[in-house]
């Protein structure tokens, strides 16, 4: 918003705070620096009778593969350093690279230049195929070991996997588990935080005829020893204007399920109320947005909550956050 702003009056366990929203700078962060390669080795060590332990020690100079880092080593793209899954490609000097490197090097062998054609590393995909490795997100906590060609298609979906940057109106490029993010969001956003399970917003803006897709707000909410994203904003919706506000998890999917939240707006004796169970960061905020999983509610209504003459936007979002428990008291809210 060029000239109007959004003002957020917060009400959490009955402590008002008026504060107008700024226009926020979003700077690109780096990605958090990689862990450092494992050392690998083979999970089917081969038995050729007695003499095995023989011929093994017998196995020496340049030609010899330790069953560790060099194996891992072996199966790493020059170009991209990811690990290669089949096919992979090779050049007539025996130098590898990944299927997707091939076409992004123009079929040129990255090493020696001569064109690659279309030989497949044969013996390079078998041996992969006896490796096991661990996730790669180890060193957040995964403890799972995969078969070489299982493990790429675990760390899509790893739980221990960092997440993105909830910050909404910016391509931030920040990733980290929920304790950095929460720091970064603060931070470098400098988003407002706060303590409790109940809320209550009030947003004003001078001319709600104006409406941006960049006309949004973000609050994060400590409770329950887990941390809640608040979005409000403006957008779009066809040919009208319309507001929203949505609750997003910062956690998994499978521990969001375990929390509900309900946003309630209103005025002149009429009220909107939506109830829903809060989605992983793990889903965009654009993604959440566009498949309307929130409460919604049309510039003419929120026209009419607002009061007066109707040509200053005045909407009061009250909210809570609870537990789903199996006992009666299961909608009770214990703030932190």
């Amino acid at each position: 918003m060029e000239s109007d702003s959004i003002e957020c009056v917060s009400s959490i366990d009955e402590i008002v705070e008026d504060h107008e929203i700024p226009h926020h700078n979003i700077h690109h962060h780096p990605h958090p620096r990689h862990a450092p390669h494992h050392q690998f080795s083979s999970s089917k060590p081969h038995h050729n009778g007695t003499n095995n332990v023989n011929s093994i020690s017998n196995i020496v100079g340049p030609t010899a593969i330790a069953p560790a880092a060099s194996v891992h080593e072996l199966l790493e793209c020059p170009v991209c350093t990811n690990s290669m899954y089949p096919p992979i490609h090779q050049c007539h000097n025996g130098h590898t690279l990944c299927s997707t490197c091939k076409i992004r090097v123009h079929n040129r062998c990255p090493t020696c230049r001569q064109e690659l054609g279309d030989i497949r590393c044969l013996a390079l995909e078998k041996v992969a195929e006896s490796l096991e490795l661990p996730c790669k997100y180890y060193k957040l906590g995964c403890p799972e070991i995969f078969p070489y060609y299982s493990k790429l298609k675990h760390e899509g979906i790893c739980i221990y996997r960092p997440y993105n940057c909830p910050y909404a109106g910016s391509e931030c490029s920040v990733v980290g588990d929920i304790p950095f993010l929460v720091a970064h969001l603060r931070d470098d956003h400098k988003v407002d935080m706060h303590t409790g399970c109940t809320f209550n917003h009030r947003y004003v803006k001078s001319n709600p005829r104006e409406v941006e897709n960049a006309t949004w707000m973000l609050t994060v909410f400590h409770c329950f020893g887990q941390y809640f994203c608040l979005h409000f904003e403006a957008f779009q919706l066809g040919m009208a204007p319309v507001y929203m506000a949505f609750i997003r998890f910062m956690g998994d999917e499978t521990e969001a399920r375990n929390y509900s939240y309900s946003l309630e707006v209103g005025a002149n004796g009429r009220k909107l109320i939506w109830e829903g169970t809060p989605r992983s960061i793990r889903d965009s905020h654009r993604k959440v947005r566009d498949s309307h999983d929130g409460l919604i509610i049309q510039r003419n209504m929120a026209l009419f909550f607002s009061g007066g003459d109707r040509k200053e936007l005045k909407l009061r979002v009250t909210g809570r956050i609870w537990k789903e428990q199996q006992n009666p008291d299961a909608n009770m809210c214990i703030p932190n």
